[in-house]
């Protein structure tokens, strides 16, 4: 799992989420959301934004990491 992506894992287990969970919050299929959440498919805008709402932080705060 990349370093920035390890947050979005951290704050779903945190509150007890599974991927199902966010999946169906989000509206994406398990898979999908696996996907994004281990790198292996691109995350869009409107869904970091969507995934960030979940957790009530901003995009920035949950996947940017400064260099």
């Amino acid at each position: 799992m990349k370093k920035n992506y390890q947050k979005l894992y951290l704050e779903r287990k945190k509150r007890n989420l599974s991927c199902e969970d966010m999946s169906k919050i989000l509206g994406l299929s398990k898979s999908y959301y696996w996907q994004i959440e281990n790198k292996k498919r691109r995350l869009f805008y409107d869904h970091a934004v969507k995934i960030a709402r979940i957790f009530q932080m901003k995009p920035d705060d949950l996947f940017y990491e400064p260099s």
